[in-house]
């Protein structure tokens, strides 16, 4: 018992390392490889990240805390309907067959689900909420969607580590496949980025995209299994919305990598990642081909 906690410490400090928005250590082997100016923009980006974060709940009193309840409450909330209500059963074998098993399993879905959605619906408004930003000639205007895309991300993990936290005192075991969350991490912000880009650049000309956005990610919501399995999907339409829709890939890795200790959807992740690779050229695209007419829009 005492050899697993100190894994699943050893494991936890490591992965708040790694995603800590001000550790310089994490960063490291990137910084090797950039140039000055590259690095004096991952600098600015960094210490525009650590400010929102700080911003953004100060003068509460739980603070950075607020992430973390609000996404413990949505699971609390799915749990309760989809698991007592609805009788929604899982078999884990790693974990009991009990109704925490299931709400695991869908906080597990709701981790990445929250950083994608929060981080593109606040990056909708990263460049109207920064005109005095836009003006300045001198500041690289393309840092400003991946701050929120960011900040979400940071934010995500709070959640990411009380499940780890959680699923090693549950089922006595730290899977050695948490070692491969950067990988999916790299799809999950790679794709958000590109989402975040595209909405941020058109919502200077369109200011409808912020409440379009609402709609949309209402409706992808229930096409993405975060609060049923994937296998209650008809099977006509299951590989399509695998293959084609990267969240629900995103979301099954997860689990894979936290719940099952195994990854079960290889191929369904290197879908997404050429997808939000994509995705990634697009938006970047769209946004630099729209950024010389901020400053007069806005």
């Amino acid at each position: 018992m005492a050899g697993i906690g100190k894994q699943i410490k050893q494991i936890i400090k490591q992965v708040a390392s790694f995603v800590s928005s001000g550790s310089r250590i994490a960063f490291k082997p990137i910084r090797r490889v950039l140039s000055e100016h590259a690095i004096a923009k991952l600098d600015l980006l960094i210490t525009l990240v650590r400010r929102d974060l700080s911003a953004k709940y100060k003068g509460s009193i739980l603070g950075n805390l607020w992430p973390l309840l609000n996404q413990l409450s949505q699971l609390v909330i799915y749990t309760y309907v989809f698991s007592v209500i609805l009788k929604v059963k899982l078999s884990i074998s790693s974990l009991p067959d009990n109704n925490l098993t299931f709400g695991l399993w869908v906080f597990a879905g709701l981790v990445p689900w929250f950083a994608i959605t929060s981080g593109l619906i606040q990056a909708a408004g990263a460049v109207i909420n920064q005109a005095n930003l836009v003006k300045k000639v001198v500041f690289p205007l393309a840092l400003l969607p991946l701050v929120p895309v960011l900040t979400a991300f940071v934010e995500s993990t709070m959640g990411l580590v009380a499940l780890i936290v959680v699923v090693g005192f549950s089922s006595q075991v730290a899977h050695a496949t948490l070692w491969l969350l950067p990988l999916v991490w790299f799809t999950q912000l790679l794709f958000t980025a590109g989402l975040g880009y595209l909405v941020a650049g058109l919502t200077v000309f369109l200011r409808d995209i912020p409440q379009t956005l609402m709609v949309f990610i209402n409706l992808w919501f229930y096409m993405t299994p975060i609060v049923y399995p994937a296998d209650r999907i008809p099977a006509a339409w299951r590989w399509w919305i695998l293959w084609f829709n990267p969240a629900a890939a995103i979301c099954e890795v997860y689990r894979d990598l936290v719940l099952e200790g195994r990854v079960q959807h290889w191929y369904e992740w290197g879908s997404a990642t050429v997808i939000a690779i994509v995705m990634f050229a697009i938006g970047y695209k769209v946004y630099q081909r729209l950024r010389p007419a901020f400053a007069d829009v806005l």
